[in-house]
């Protein structure tokens, strides 16, 4: 659950002190000039250094005959461990190298972390929850380790535990942006909007581009209605995300229930530009290309949908009515009036018109 890009900057954190600290950190390792010891750290450079390249085996080569060399070389383990979880998918092994660090470095709290992270790939939730637990006590500022034992809670449906977790992740760092994401995302779906609402005005406040923030602040104030305070809303988190396809379609709909067709337009065709193969967006383009009397290409947006997604009973329905009344092509709305109602579509006016078309 440890997150792959907190994970390699732990790496390359522990990969720069290579240079000197190695001995600092290493209270076992013998330091005359020359030694096992000389040689057991040179080997771990290697590995490394391999590592770093991409290349795994060989890292594990060398690390493996700096352990020869000094078997209580705590770092050596430790990236072994890494290698043997993230690279080569083997986490007994990994799990074998994690414990064997932390015996010769107890108090490592990085070591902690990866090794929960190995437990819970394997399922061992409760061998991981006690490992973090420890690594926060050791480490009080250790936000990795909140946030997986958060996580880790929210997997046993525990949302007390997660909720209870996130807060002492903040009383840490206070402007945490995924302690108050996800805690807004747990009060939200508990129904506590008012809470949700404080945590995202807190994360935007401190992180103005904290799309996915202020797209949920969207959603919740589209659900209270305050169609105004959401637009403002998915409009900061598409500023920040221009891909961020959710924030552009609601965005849309929210212009159409407005009656500001162009700006609906604009936002659909976004959601296009991203994501073109999205029938709902196509359909809906074609309402509004319909109001607009742009009928060649609404038509053309209503074919697409249906081309794209076939069981799509919605857009057949449209179709059928632009064919009926805007092109009084009344044998190809029968057509589409037939899918729509074959796809379990039910419409009064749809059946008395296929009724009278005949089957």
């Amino acid at each position: 659950m440890g997150g792959l890009r907190l994970w390699w900057c732990r790496l390359s954190m522990m990969l720069v002190l290579l240079g000197g600290c190695l001995l600092l950190f290493s209270p076992f390792v013998h330091v005359a000039s020359g030694g096992p010891s000389d040689a057991a750290k040179k080997h771990y450079e290697r590995g490394a250094a391999s590592f770093r390249q991409g290349d795994a085996d060989a890292a594990i080569e060398a690390l493996r005959k700096a352990i020869e060399l000094n078997p209580r070389l705590a770092e050596a383990h430790h990236l072994l461990g890494l290698i043997y979880f993230k690279s080569k998918r083997r986490p007994v092994e990994a799990a074998q190298a994690l414990s064997q660090s932390l015996k010769f470095n107890p108090d490592s709290a990085e070591a902690m972390n990866d090794l929960a992270d190995v437990y819970l790939a394997q399922g061992k939730l409760t061998e991981a929850e006690g490992l973090l637990a420890k690594a926060i006590e050791v480490s009080p500022g250790n936000e990795e380790a909140y946030l997986d034992l958060a996580k880790l809670y929210e997997e046993r449906h525990d949302l007390q535990g997660a909720v209870r977790t996130y807060q002492a992740l903040l009383r840490v760092h206070p402007d945490h942006a995924d302690a108050l994401y996800s805690l807004a995302n747990l009060y939200d779906n508990q129904g506590d909007h008012r809470s949700a609402r404080e945590h995202l005005t807190r994360l935007t406040k401190a992180n103005s581009k904290h799309a996915d923030g202020w797209y949920l602040l969207g959603r919740i104030a589209e659900r209270a209605g305050d169609l105004a305070e959401a637009a403002y809303a998915y409009k900061q988190a598409v500023n920040a995300k221009p891909s961020l396809v959710d924030a552009h379609y609601n965005l849309a709909f929210i212009f159409r229930s407005q009656n500001r067709l162009a700006d609906a337009e604009r936002e659909f065709l976004e959601v296009l530009r991203w994501r073109p193969e999205y029938a709902e967006a196509h359909m809906n383009l074609g309402v509004i290309y319909t109001s607009l009397n742009k009928l060649d290409d609404a038509e053309q947006a209503y074919e697409r949908a249906v081309a794209l997604k076939p069981e799509y009973a919605e857009a057949h329905y449209n179709l059928g009515v632009f064919y009926e009344l805007y092109r009084k092509d009344m044998a190809k709305a029968l057509a589409q009036y037939r899918r729509y109602r074959d796809l379990g579509g039910r419409d009064e006016r749809v059946e008395r018109i296929v009724g009278a078309g005949g089957k």
